[in-house]
């Protein structure tokens, strides 16, 4: 990652927020919280999975200092890029909100621009309710995530509305959507 590229990753994964996760209603709860400014968007530089480890434990500091901040998309593009590395280091996040007695006060969401779920093809529409600009953990406070989802008629109907969604719009488009995210000579 080069450093002046923080700024333009940032505001890429901003719009991917705007234009794809609240512009296409995937998250029912993002909208709110966009538009309050309480998400943070950080940008990572680290270029191994130790330096990502401990950018998390950094990030989710932050978060217990600044608890105005309701939840923090941390942006790693200079790490994990593969999918399947980035899956099983999703296990050593987890065991990082453990080991900092965060679990339950912290969930880890995935978003990743080759996200594939299990059971699914590389291909596979339902893939892009996950696909992001950049490699990224999203940082959710559970307890807000609780409060959200028991206000929220049918949240079981989120996933199976999104993958129809999906579906309407077609791999065409949805590629379209991530690539518009992007900085100007990255497509």
């Amino acid at each position: 990652m080069i450093a002046g590229d923080t700024d333009a990753i940032a505001a890429s994964v901003r719009r991917w927020v705007e234009t794809v996760v609240v512009g296409l209603n995937l998250c029912p709860f993002a909208g709110r919280e966009l538009h309050r400014e309480r998400i943070r968007f950080a940008v990572t530089p680290a270029a191994t999975e130790e330096q990502l480890l401990a950018s998390l434990q950094s990030e989710l500091e932050w978060l217990d200092r600044n608890p105005a901040t309701e939840t923090t998309l941390l942006i790693h593009p200079g790490v994990l890029q593969d999918f399947g590395d980035y899956n099983q280091f999703l296990e050593t996040a987890d065991d990082l909100l453990v080991a900092m007695d965060a679990d339950g006060i912290y969930q880890l969401a995935s978003f990743h621009p080759h996200y594939q779920f299990a059971e699914t093809e590389v291909d596979d529409v339902e893939n892009y309710t996950n696909r992001s600009p950049y490699p990224m953990l999203h940082l959710l406070r559970e307890q807000s995530l609780e409060r959200s989802i028991a206000s929220y008629p049918d949240t079981e109907q989120i996933p199976r509305r999104n993958i129809a969604l999906m579906k309407r719009l077609g791999i065409a488009k949805l590629q379209q959507l991530l690539r518009d995210c992007l900085p100007q000579g990255r497509h």
